[in-house]
């Protein structure tokens, strides 16, 4: 197939970004399980096994030994356009494992591996403006060395490299653009035990830059704060307020996209109904990077709100399995009516399945 042209390219990417994302524009929160149930609330608090590496590195000064972590999430989503084409939507697999390991009383080393980015649509039954985008294909890999030292018993530091790869096919009627680069970011959070049932927690991620062939993107730094308190015997509270800088996407192979910063608000809870029984549940809302919710072609979003239920068994010496379901329900966005106009149906259900043990 022949190349696309450099005015195809910055559309079709963004087409693709904004299809199979489980948040707003396309930041993917799943990189755990053990946090679906509970919508994400208390991400950089909560610390009860090792993907905390990803969320706040400073939470690996609570889990004692060797941890290990493994888990999956599966994103199916719902993607339609009245102005015709299907269902754009798919189904995608992001795998997670983590590692951390108590080197001293105070100071431990970690290890994650994630997805933060993987999008996939595809447009069939003769979508009408195929010459924005037929089939995307997003895949990153983040690999995320960490460390973690505890000042006291009150405050814990930790600090983390990412060496993150993407992996970009896009097709239209004008052909097909394959490109991949890797780039370099960085994490970090601290975690402040205010009593034995409160923490509160305060992570940064940085955004990363890729030089893809005739394109620049640069994707979004985050920052979020988290509280877990203990409420009772049985009753876990937590919530999660978080700003994601999107205007670092603001223009694209030099097409402004005008994106705004968003931010999200999540609370949830657990409730343990036995020894080794724990039920969770959680709502979150999150504002679209899109201005006023009205979408174009090429960024169809808009504010979503998310309901999730999860539990948790512990098995005990032989480790925890935790569950978790999501749905998102994101409002209708309307196509901007200088491209043809139309309404979309955007929806997605997130289930997911972690195993974590010590030793």
């Amino acid at each position: 197939m022949k190349n696309m042209t450099m005015r195809t390219l910055p559309a079709l990417v963004l087409a693709a970004l904004s299809g199979t994302a489980a948040a707003a524009g396309f930041q993917a929160l799943e990189q755990n399980a053990s946090g679906l149930g509970t919508g994400y609330a208390g991400s950089a608090a909560i610390a009860d096994n090792a993907s905390t590496i990803y969320y706040n590195p400073a939470g690996m000064t609570l889990l004692p030994g060797r941890q290990i972590s493994l888990g999956v999430a599966g994103v199916g989503s719902r993607y339609e356009s009245s102005l015709g084409g299907g269902d754009a939507g798919g189904r995608v697999a992001l795998p997670n494992g983590y590692l951390s390991w108590q080197l001293n009383p105070d100071l431990f080393v970690g290890l994650g591996i994630s997805q933060p980015f993987r999008l996939e649509t595809e447009y069939t039954g003769g979508w009408v403006n195929a010459d924005y985008a037929i089939r995307s294909d997003i895949k990153t890999v983040n690999y995320n060395p960490s460390v973690a030292y505890r000042l006291n018993d009150k405050v814990s530091l930790g600090f983390g490299l990412n060496y993150q790869t993407m992996d970009t096919v896009l097709t239209d009627v004008s052909g097909r653009y394959a490109a991949d680069d890797s780039a370099w970011g960085w994490n970090a959070g601290a975690l402040f035990t205010l009593s034995p049932a409160m923490r509160v927690g305060v992570a940064y991620r940085s955004g990363i830059n890729y030089r893809l062939q005739g394109a620049d993107m640069k994707l979004p730094d985050t920052l979020t704060l988290s509280v877990w308190q203990q409420v009772s015997d049985r009753w876990e509270a937590m919530g999660d307020l978080s700003f994601t800088r999107w205007n670092r996407l603001d223009t694209l192979a030099g097409e402004n996209l005008g994106f705004r910063n968003s931010w999200r608000l999540a609370w949830g809870a657990a409730y343990k109904y036995s020894d080794a029984w724990k039920v969770k549940f959680g709502l979150a809302y999150e504002r679209t990077p899109v201005h006023d919710g009205i979408a174009n072609l090429r960024v169809p979003d808009n504010d979503r709100f998310r309901l999730s239920l999860g539990g948790q068994w512990n098995g005990g010496n032989y480790g925890r399995v935790d569950v978790g379901y999501s749905y998102l329900f994101v409002r209708d966005p309307s196509v901007d009516a200088s491209v043809g106009g139309g309404k979309y149906d955007i929806g997605a259900h997130v289930v997911g399945a972690q195993y974590s043990v010590g030793f």
